[in-house]
């Protein structure tokens, strides 16, 4: 049975200009389009879509989506089965947050007390969502290293590991209004590049592609954005110039 652009938006509430922008960028391209120029969509087109929209929801970039349901070895009920536990993890992780928020508000109209420890026990930096994306960037030593370091941290140890990540994203958004060349930037992302390679070895290459990362992906951008609008911008120009520094010495 097939559907009309207007039906299928409906059954799956997203826009009909979504359906149109898939189309155009070759992401969900309709089975028939009749003499009119009206697109039908099949039965496969439907599935791809809840791939598409699954994918979406646990923050894959559409380019991405895009590469994964193209390639030839893409297994759609292997893909349920890793979605399903994507979406597992994500829902263990907002739970945990939640709880958290519904103590702190408590806490905050003296209702209970919470320890400092109790304050951040939602947040979870052991798991890397962009994991893969790293690997395929920077092979698997890199990677395979990094969390080796990680995981060899006790819980203590993780959460100073974060305050510290935090702490250089703080001084980096203090500086984001100035030039990414002053020797000031040039010092603060020079603590990022060391602190970062304390868990894995990043060429100048790597250092200069993972700023890229930072701008293209719009995770990693609203993540660092959350120090300061901007930051990320910020911090790619800076990390561009360190590595090209780094290369002439």
């Amino acid at each position: 049975m097939l559907t009309r652009v207007k039906e299928t938006a409906e059954l799956a509430g997203i826009s009909v200009r979504t359906l149109h922008h898939y189309d155009e960028i070759g992401l969900l391209v309709p089975d028939t389009i009749t003499e009119s120029g009206y697109r039908l969509y099949s039965e496969a087109n439907l599935e791809r879509l809840q791939q598409i929209l699954f994918f979406k929801e646990l923050g894959f970039s559409l380019e991405r989506i895009k590469q994964i349901l193209d390639s030839p070895d893409f297994n759609r009920e292997e893909a349920l089965e890793l979605q399903r536990r994507m979406l597992l993890e994500k829902r263990s992780r907002l739970d945990k947050m939640i709880t958290m928020i519904d103590k702190t508000i408590q806490h905050a109209k003296g209702e209970i007390e919470m320890t400092n420890r109790e304050k951040f026990e939602g947040f979870d930096f052991s798991s890397n969502p962009y994991e893969q994306e790293a690997r395929e960037r920077w092979g698997d030593e890199a990677v395979n290293n990094a969390n080796k370091a990680v995981a060899d941290m006790s819980k203590e140890e993780q959460s100073a590991l974060a305050e510290e990540t935090n702490a250089i994203y703080r001084k980096l958004a203090v500086l984001r209004a100035g030039a990414p060349d002053s020797a000031e930037a040039q010092k603060a992302i020079g603590e990022w590049y060391s602190f970062i390679t304390r868990f894995g070895n990043y060429t100048p290459e790597a250092f200069r592609g993972l700023g890229e990362m930072y701008v293209e992906d719009e995770r990693f951008r609203n993540n660092i954005d959350r120090f300061g609008e901007g930051l990320a911008v910020f911090m790619r120009n800076a990390m561009t110039i360190y590595a090209e520094n780094l290369n002439k010495k």
